[in-house]
């Protein structure tokens, strides 16, 4: 791996870092639930652009498969906060 990549990862990789502090923090201290929601969705994000940073600097496909289930289970997941947070239920009699 070139020099130039290696330290693009690593300043890219703390940047992510960086805001999934932020946004656990929004998680933690959120006046509301939205804002709750959208720390989750914020923090899958930056997990799964972790991932996919990791991916490119290891140069396997494995993380790409992982950052991948991430997004998959990240949508899913907010999808059903969000219609909870709108209707109260989740599944529909």
């Amino acid at each position: 791996m070139n020099t130039l990549l290696y330290w693009a990862t690593s300043i890219a990789l703390f940047g992510f870092a960086l805001a999934m502090c932020c946004a656990g923090l929004r998680m933690l201290r959120g006046p509301a639930a939205q804002d709750r929601v959208l720390a989750l969705d914020a923090l899958y994000v930056n997990g799964m652009l972790i991932m996919l940073t990791l991916g490119i600097r290891y140069g396997t496909r494995v993380y790409f498969d992982i950052a991948l289930l991430i997004a998959l289970f990240g949508f899913v997941g907010t999808a059903a906060l969000a219609k909870f947070l709108l209707r109260g239920e989740v599944i529909e009699p």
